[in-house]
């Protein structure tokens, strides 16, 4: 075997929330949140070094103010494909918010398309039929390797943070700010009015890859920061199961538009190496939570007939996270970036 095909027996996939990508004198939601050169140096080379050592063939990259910063700095480290298809919203001047996605690659880009929710399932969710996602997803169909074109999605869907603030509701409701029972009821509906976009993002989006999948057949694969826990009924459409379709269609025409956790593919072919938790992307005080997934079609799943490729690795790298050093980590990000190494069949 030349040393090009052992090279293309694996693809590695990685999602990487890069936590205020923006270069200076440009500042991140408030005029003192801008890099001086030497930390935003700093930024830049952690992403390189880690780049530079683990190889993805593709990433997805999430919270890019600097767009073409990223591209130049990509473009350097080896990726010569690079899709974006929003711009980051000028709060003020030279104070930016709503950072976008992004997506790099090392292999060619055939296509690329913002990805817009159908306005009349919008509306059956109850929804506006002009509601738009928080942050527009990516999709870009990358030709890789033995595998050929496929679709890549990047997401980051809505946070956790309100969609308004507890001192507004409180002035609507006429609530003085010392009845603290009223308050705290407010603020448990602040959460919920995230979590009610958050889900209508997963379930809109589901809806566009299914949409796709059906006129392309082209493998899939959603990465990016979720913002919530896969399983949490907030985001369970992503990869919940229908048993009524299933009767109607078949496991077979189920499974054509099923997406899985790339963790829990690569655990069931390698039991003995996960038996240990599963490792957080993030950490909120001390309690750590999974919010940074990859998603995979049916072509990924060695137990569907289908199958092109299979998880052989999954990596969380977190030791930013677990066991920092100032003068390595201090302008890094927040989450922990998560690879998977894909084994192609031959």
């Amino acid at each position: 075997m030349s040393t090009e095909s052992a090279a293309q027996v694996q693809l590695k996939i990685a999602s990487f929330n890069l936590f205020n990508f923006i270069a200076p004198p440009d500042a991140y939601y408030d005029f003192n949140n801008i890099y001086s050169e030497q930390q935003w140096q700093q930024k830049c080379d952690w992403i390189t070094a880690y780049v530079n050592q683990y190889r993805p063939d593709v990433i997805g990259f999430q919270e890019v103010f600097s767009t073409d910063a990223l591209r130049e700095l990509l473009n350097a480290a080896g990726y010569p494909y690079f899709a974006v298809v929003d711009i980051p919203e000028v709060a003020d001047e030279f104070i930016y918010r709503s950072p976008v996605v992004a997506l790099a690659s090392k292999y060619p880009i055939s296509a690329i398309h913002a990805c817009r929710a159908a306005p009349e399932l919008a509306a059956l969710l109850g929804l506006s039929a002009d509601f738009t996602f928080s942050r527009t997803p990516v999709r870009a169909t990358v030709v890789l390797p033995d595998l050929g074109p496929c679709d890549c999605y990047v997401v980051h869907f809505k946070s956790k943070r309100g969609q308004f603030s507890v001192e507004q509701a409180q002035e609507l409701l006429g609530v003085a700010p010392s009845a603290m029972q009223a308050s705290f009821a407010i603020e448990a509906a602040a959460k919920w009015s995230a979590a009610i976009v958050r889900g209508s993002e997963a379930s809109l989006l589901r809806y566009l890859i299914a949409q796709r999948r059906a006129a392309t057949a082209y493998p899939v694969i959603l990465m990016g920061d979720f913002n919530d826990t896969l399983h949490s009924g907030v985001l369970s459409s992503l990869v919940s199961t229908d048993t009524r379709l299933i009767a109607t269609y078949g496991e077979q025409g189920f499974d054509d538009y099923r997406l899985q956790d790339a963790y829990q593919l690569f655990e069931q072919s390698h039991y003995s190496v996960t038996a240990v938790a599963r490792p957080a992307t993030h950490y909120h005080l001390t309690q750590g939570a999974v919010l940074d997934y990859i998603l995979l079609s049916n072509e990924f799943d060695p137990h569907n007939d289908q199958c092109l490729a299979e998880v052989e690795h999954y990596h969380t790298y977190d030791r930013h996270l677990l066991n920092p050093e100032y003068a390595r980590d201090s302008h890094s990000t927040d989450h922990a970036p998560v690879m998977i190494t894909l084994k192609i069949r031959q």
